[in-house]
């Protein structure tokens, strides 16, 4: 990877929406060239994707929370499988000290967190123990990737 893709990247990363025509201007390519580094770079795995970020409360999913579990080792995988597919759990890291994973959850209010976490985390596969934190504001979501490289 050399600057011109870093140059893309950090473009792309600020503003994914943007035409191959103002890209390929501003990396200062003709079109054809800044789109084939852009395939490249997706070819590689660097670019995972394209995202639109949508806007949760406006949604009506007022209610996001952290979930720590405790997981039987011996149902890991089952409990991988389990979160990836659930449709309430936005992300799910597998993490070092107490808990197995940590998880963040997002529900409508309050109570449809409550059965969320009673009727579908507690009965997941291997699950022995979980805490739930709810988060009262979000200070920060994403970072750019590239500023870190």
């Amino acid at each position: 990877m050399d600057k011109l893709d870093r140059q893309i990247l950090s473009i792309l990363e600020e503003n994914s929406r943007i035409s191959f025509a103002e890209l390929a201007n501003e990396v200062g390519l003709s079109k054809t060239p800044c789109w084939n580094r852009v395939k490249e770079l997706q070819k590689k795995g660097v670019i995972e994707g394209f995202d639109t970020r949508l806007n949760s409360q406006l949604l009506g999913l007022h209610i996001k929370a952290m979930v720590s579990v405790v997981v039987n080792f011996a149902f890991y995988n089952d409990f991988e499988q389990a979160m990836t597919s659930h449709k309430n759990v936005l992300t799910c890291s597998a993490v070092t000290g107490d808990f197995d994973y940590v998880l963040t959850v997002i529900a409508s209010d309050i109570s449809t967190l409550d059965d969320v976490l009673r009727k579908e985390l507690s009965s997941a596969p291997g699950v022995e123990r979980f805490s739930t934190a709810i988060v009262t504001r979000t200070i920060k979501e994403r970072s750019k990737l590239l500023d870190l490289v």
